[in-house]
């Protein structure tokens, strides 16, 4: 999503998951962490986005994957830089619009897939690869830096009069990084548009809702959430942390697979799967150190310390999030895929994360996510309406 850095690391390797409950509980142990998953939801293999910015369109597909899994339509590889070219166009036209008073960046949202899902289709990754310029995995420092010129020159030149070629020019850049998007393409022997692709599987928008849950608006009703990458004012409905928690839970638990939507800056989040929030004010006595030797370290230290093994964690609330989102501690970091829920050898629950970030991390391309990290730094997920808890939806008004 928009932090750039954090959503195209360049990380190596694919691999795929099984679904699976283990039910044998490890005997605990005192340093790291070991899990024992609860309840795993076939998903399809991990993908590395590599030098790009485009989790957003990485994890939503992998959640339309997931759905299709579920509902026994076969496995399939969509094309994520389809979905990219397509977005991309159209956010350019909104801030040529706007004369460049917009976010142009090359980060997305989930609403992105489900928008082009409607309206331009999905297409299979063989259609298109979406790499034109020798390389295996997404490249996109020279895309990005090309297209924001070229579109900043349109949106802030001093121009009385557009010409109607200027979007040919734009479209003309990615195809030559992304390649064209197909008119076409052939399934079963049959030539089929995109859309019509898409609607053989079954897939619309209106099957998906998005959640969120701040206080600076209403709860049960929707509204647009307030960062630069929701640029089409794509509606959430807004619960109390705890019910979305429990919508979490109740799908996970019901077969279903939601996207994942949060801030992965903080110190709690690291590079070798683990996401936690451990309570680093109350660090020497939670690692046993000597409060000189805590007062001493670095905070890289520190954090390396806090994550290192299970650990007391915050108390999250409700005021906590509106806190860290008004003050832009919580930002619209990166997009990924809730598929399971797993236990540590205290018993303390964690989700399973698919990330995009290929086969990296102790647990090859897995993240183990606490209660406490996504109850504070989820900024929405999106699922399936049907994954709703029936009272929930009832409270919403969704049928």
């Amino acid at each position: 999503m928009k932090k750039i850095f954090l959503c195209a690391l360049a990380l190596l390797g694919t691999f795929g998951v099984n679904a699976q409950t283990t039910e044998q509980k490890p005997e605990a142990k005192e340093e790291g962490f070991e899990f024992t998953t609860v309840k795993e939801i076939p998903i399809t293999s991990i993908k590395d986005q590599h030098r790009s910015s485009t989790c957003w369109s990485f994890s939503a597909l992998g959640f339309i994957e997931a759905e299709l899994l579920r509902q026994g339509k076969g496995e399939y590889d969509f094309s994520e830089m389809y979905v990219v070219h397509h977005t991309m166009v159209d956010r350019a036209v909104n801030y040529v619009r706007l004369h460049g008073n917009s976010s142009f960046l090359p980060g997305g949202a989930f609403s992105d897939i489900l928008y082009c899902i409607d309206n331009y289709g999905l297409v299979r990754q063989q259609d298109m690869p979406g790499i034109m310029y020798g390389d295996s995995l997404p490249v996109h420092n020279e895309l990005d830096a090309v297209a924001g010129a070229y579109v900043d020159a349109i949106a802030k030149g001093r121009h009385k009069k557009l010409t109607p070629v200027w979007k040919d020019g734009l479209s003309a850049i990615y195809d030559t990084y992304l390649g064209e998007c197909p008119e076409t393409i052939e399934v079963d022997g049959k030539q089929m548009t995109p859309k019509e692709f898409t609607e053989s599987l079954g897939l619309k928008s209106s099957d998906y809702v998005s959640l969120t849950s701040y206080t600076h608006h209403p709860f049960y009703t929707q509204f647009a959430i307030e960062i630069p990458d929701n640029w089409r004012n794509a509606l959430s409905y807004n619960l109390p942390i705890d019910e979305l928690m429990e919508v979490m839970r109740y799908a996970i638990d019901n077969g279903y697979t939601f996207a994942w939507g949060a801030d992965v800056s903080e110190q709690g989040f690291t590079r070798d799967g683990i996401a936690v929030m451990p309570d680093a004010a109350r660090g020497a006595e939670l690692t046993g150190s000597d409060m000189a030797r805590w007062t001493g370290m670095t905070p890289a230290d520190k954090r390396k310390e806090l994550t290192s093994r299970p650990l007391p964690e915050m108390e999250v609330t409700q005021e906590m999030r509106q806190e860290a989102f008004d003050n832009w501690e919580t930002t619209d970091d990166h997009g990924m895929l809730i598929y399971g829920i797993a236990k540590d050898q205290n018993g303390k629950p964690y989700f399973m994360v698919k990330n995009s970030w290929g086969f990296s991390g102790a647990y090859k391309g897995i993240w183990y996510a606490s209660e406490a990290f996504v109850k504070y730094k989820t900024m929405n997920i999106v699922l399936h309406k049907d994954a709703l808890p029936k009272a929930i939806a009832k409270k919403l008004g969704i049928k």
